[in-house]
């Protein structure tokens, strides 16, 4: 190409649309990746999976095992922090606990209120540009303010009591508790980052960007929740897990390839899924399916994340249907599929409507600049599930 296609033109959205549709830009979007410490992957995986392990027949076999769904996102916490600086994890752990404590309480409260369901949509859109804005601000890094998403949609709905209020908070943060215990435990099995191996990292943001940057992602995933509701979707908050997800890279050629690669993992993802439901397994078959897939899953997020994803869709179904067995079956493999695609399209689409000069000129930079790190390699950059 011609460095005439970059000229001043380049800064309109249009023609940033035009240079996202460029077909490098799908097979970028597939390329594996060498992972900065696939010790330290499979360490995050395998202390979450432990976790899980423990928590979860505990809480299965207690006089609350309805809570077991909210158990088992108390024990994603452990994901966090896998990169952070020797002494450092500890506090990223607990904020992690915090934020996700915080989304099933604020969601369940909201809910045992009477709080009606397009309420709940506005929090839970106002949720995803909030976390977002913590997690940034926090530096957590991966896998990011998904995981506190995902948590205040699982909270979404009808609660009658108070009790039942307190009952998830205290399921979630109990196995948060021991997620941490776990993982202090463990922490002399991580490795720390050295001159010669240096783990990625988030430049820290000024403030104005980052307020900006929640905000964008709160009214796209408005748009994507009301878009999915009016649909007729049964799981909103799926489609704003999709517009998060996108909205969340730093550059819009990263937007793009989040956006194919979470797709196409979730299609595969939840035909694995399906073909899992519809063997109506035992939950004591779901909890080893949960606690497999956990750690697998952080064996190779970090080489392409649309691999990641076909082992966190199931993940995620699998937690529903523990959650909600009577309510959560195979029929939600394919909605899971919907809702993605209606959420990465409003995601991707709010990404370029967004944009600013800067975030054009920069695409129109990577294009001229096709030696660089291809798109695919962003993953390591972009925590997020």
């Amino acid at each position: 190409m011609t460095a005439p296609e970059f000229g001043p033109l380049s800064a309109r959205r249009i023609d940033a649309a035009r240079l996202l549709l460029r077909p490098h830009h799908l097979r970028d979007s597939f390329a594996l990746n060498r992972q900065p410490s696939l010790r330290n992957a499979v360490l995050a995986g395998a202390q979450a999976a432990v976790t899980m392990a423990v928590a979860l027949p505990l809480v299965h076999v207690s006089p609350w095992p309805h809570l077991i769904g909210f158990a088992a996102l108390g024990a994603l916490v452990a994901l966090f922090g896998r990169f952070a600086p020797r002494g450092r994890r500890s506090r990223i752990l607990l904020l992690s606990g915090f934020w996700q404590v915080l989304a099933v309480l604020g969601m369940s409260l909201a809910a045992w209120l009477g709080a009606p369901l397009v309420l709940q949509f506005v929090l839970l859109a106002l949720a995803c540009g909030g976390f977002f804005l913590a997690a940034a601000t926090s530096r957590l890094g991966p896998p990011g303010p998904l995981i506190f998403v995902f948590a205040a949609g699982a909270a979404m709905g009808h609660v009658a009591t108070l009790q039942q209020v307190v009952e998830r908070v205290a399921a979630t943060a109990g196995v948060a508790a021991l997620a941490l215990a776990v993982c202090a435990l463990t922490e002399a099995l991580r490795h720390p980052a050295t001159p010669e191996r240096r783990f990625p990292a988030e430049p820290p943001q000024p403030l104005s960007h980052r307020l900006i940057a929640a905000a964008r992602i709160g009214l796209g995933a408005a748009v994507a929740i009301f878009a999915s509701h009016a649909a007729g979707a049964a799981h909103p908050a799926w489609a704003a897990l999709g517009a998060l997800a996108v909205m969340q890279g730093p550059q819009l050629h990263i937007s793009l390839s989040r956006a194919l690669q979470r797709l196409a993992g979730t299609v595969v993802g939840a035909l694995l899924a399906w073909l899992i439901l519809l063997q109506d397994p035992s939950v004591w078959s779901l909890i080893a399916a949960l606690t497999a897939l956990q750690f697998a899953t952080e064996m190779i997020i970090g080489t392409n994340y649309a691999l990641g994803q076909i082992l966190v869709t199931p993940m995620a179904l699998l937690m529903s249907h523990l959650a909600a067995p009577d309510a959560a079956g195979a029929a939600m493999a394919p909605e899971r599929v919907l809702d993605t695609l209606l959420g990465v399209s409003i995601g991707l689409v709010a990404a370029v409507l967004f944009s600013t000069l800067d975030d054009r000129r920069h695409l129109a930079r990577q294009q001229l600049a096709r030696g660089s790190r291809p798109a695919g390699g962003a993953g390591l950059h972009i925590p997020g599930r």
